[in-house]
């Protein structure tokens, strides 16, 4: 797979120089080109789309009720579309934000081809009232990208983007904005919901926990998926109040086996681990089975690292027996050392058997 930064190269850069081109008789197309491909290569994923929006900040007039008028007409004409967006928005940031209006339109227009969920952070910073004002209008808009634009723009913290510090410290002036968008018809939306609670969740776990009981009364099997999704974090850091919110009790369990079946895992290969359950409750229980597996580090410590498995019901006397791999191989988020790791089995938050395995390097 390529990486995303590679989306930012010449064919693309030679694109909008075309659709600007239509749109504007005045374009300086090879100013243009020359400086937005200019070490192009050598620059990251944001890197790269910064210096597109540098060029079209040397290009574009001035004036930007001109600038968006240019803009929007290329975007009708099909001459920006999917990753090019990406630079405009950039540009739309810089220049637009003393004219926070104006500017919120043409993100608005920017979103319906690709998404405007980082620079319009710059228009909640710096003009939140309007921002807000207008994102309460948006949430009945008919296009369901600008309705993702008002929870995905407004996330405290969105990924590879500026952290909203204010949402951060309270999140209330999001609340009704989220509300409104919690029976959308569209699971586009509801994700970008779910995403944005479980960024609160972090910060305020309380309030996402008493939001998601409130939500949860007579809930549609849709909210009740959004309402599970923006609650995962607090669910496999095994946050009783949530988990009880959610119907997951205090799990009553008998672990009849619990096997490491590969005691010495080779790196690039799998662990494997058996398990046999039966339930000691008097009524059928929900369950939430999650195993965490402590990760040895350089300076002989283990690190926890909770990995999501299963839902299930179990009727009283119930049993259940599953087998469960795990591959451990390279990847870009974890550095693996050889040693003795352990795993664990966690029901409902609570660890109810461990093991241990050997990784070899």
């Amino acid at each position: 797979m390529e990486p995303f930064k590679d989306a930012f190269n010449s064919e693309l850069i030679d694109g909008i120089s075309r659709g600007l081109a239509q749109a504007y008789d005045d374009f300086d197309a090879d100013r243009f080109e020359r400086l937005a491909k200019e070490g192009l290569a050598d620059l990251e994923l944001k890197a790269r789309s910064a210096q597109v929006g540098n060029a079209l900040l040397a290009t574009l007039p001035a004036d930007f009720d001109s600038a968006a008028e240019i803009i929007e007409r290329s975007l009708e004409d099909g001459g920006i579309l999917a990753w090019a967006v990406m630079p405009v928005g950039f540009f739309v940031a810089e220049r637009g934000i003393s004219s926070p209006e104006r500017g919120l339109g043409t993100l608005k227009e920017l979103t319906k081809r690709f998404t405007s969920e980082d620079p319009i952070r710059r228009f909640i910073v710096e003009h939140p009232d309007l921002t807000l004002a207008t994102l309460a209008e948006w949430v009945r808009d008919d296009d369901h990208h600008v309705r993702r634009l008002v929870s995905e723009g407004t996330r405290p913290r969105l990924p590879w983007s500026e952290q909203l510090k204010a949402f951060i410290e309270d999140p209330g002036p999001i609340l009704p904005l989220l509300h409104s968008l919690r029976d959308d018809p569209s699971e586009y939306v509801r994700r970008s919901v779910a995403n944005n609670l479980n960024d609160i969740s972090k910060d305020h776990p309380d309030l996402v926990t008493e939001l998601a009981a409130e939500w949860l009364v007579k809930a549609s099997p849709e909210r009740r998926r959004l309402v599970e999704h923006a609650c995962r974090s607090l669910v496999k850091q095994g946050h009783r109040p949530t988990l009880e919110a959610l119907g997951y009790g205090e799990p009553e369990l008998t672990v009849d086996v619990f096997e490491v079946l590969t005691p010495t895992v080779r790196f690039g290969s799998a662990l494997s681990f058996k398990v046999s359950l039966c339930s000691a409750a008097s009524e059928s229980q929900h369950l939430v089975l999650d195993y965490v597996i402590h990760h040895q580090k350089a300076n002989g410590t283990t690190s926890p690292k909770v990995f999501k498995w299963k839902k299930l019901a179990l009727a009283p006397g119930g049993e259940h027996e599953a087998v469960r791999t795990h591959k451990i191989r390279p990847i870009s988020t974890r550095r693996y050392y050889p040693g003795r790791h352990r795993v664990e089995l966690v029901a409902n938050g609570r660890t109810l058997a461990s093991g241990e395995f050997e990784l070899e390097m």
